[in-house]
């Protein structure tokens, strides 16, 4: 029955003391990130202000992470960054994305094996659109993080709708 009933050798049914909430909420803890995640926008730190905009709009993306060669974890820049500086009204075209982007350790992230609902929650009290998801690998130097997905409200509320449906 649902995990809402349970049985026992020679005892037979019994209520598991399991509502269907608590159902829920188990089968949520148990959806990791790398289910979910989706492919991470990167640009390079010296790429420009202006060609960074232009991206984030081609590729329909609120953030882009900053990454250095190897794919390595450098920065994330929002669309308020870029904003701001357009109001600046410096030529966008010869500033690099590298001045504007907030850069590590200020960066909130999670990795592929992460609880999604640890996902959530990091979206929901950091207030931000997108974590990056990283990973620590073996053959790189230590302390830096491989870019190997993103996070977003949008695959959030993607599984919402889905697990809403029964799938």
């Amino acid at each position: 029955m649902a995990g809402i009933l349970d049985a026992r050798p020679r005892v037979g049914y019994f209520y598991s003391g399991k509502n269907p909430g608590t159902l829920l909420a188990e089968r949520i803890r148990k959806i990791l990130v790398r289910e979910v995640m989706s492919v991470p926008i990167v640009v390079g730190e010296n790429v420009s202000v202006y060609d960074a905009a232009v991206t984030m709009f081609l590729e329909d993306v609120g953030s882009l992470f900053i990454v250095k060669e190897g794919g390595f974890l450098e920065g994330v820049v929002s669309r308020k960054d870029l904003l701001k500086a357009a109001l600046g009204r410096t030529d966008l075209q010869k500033i690099p994305v590298g001045v504007v982007m907030t850069r590590r350790p200020n960066i909130i992230t999670v990795t592929p094996d992460d609880p999604v609902y640890l996902a959530a929650q990091k979206l929901v009290y950091q207030e931000v659109d997108a974590l990056p998801v990283v990973e620590e690998p073996a053959d790189g130097p230590p302390g830096k993080l491989r870019v190997v997905g993103r996070i977003t409200k949008t695959n959030i509320t993607r599984l919402f709708v889905e697990l809403g449906k029964g799938e």
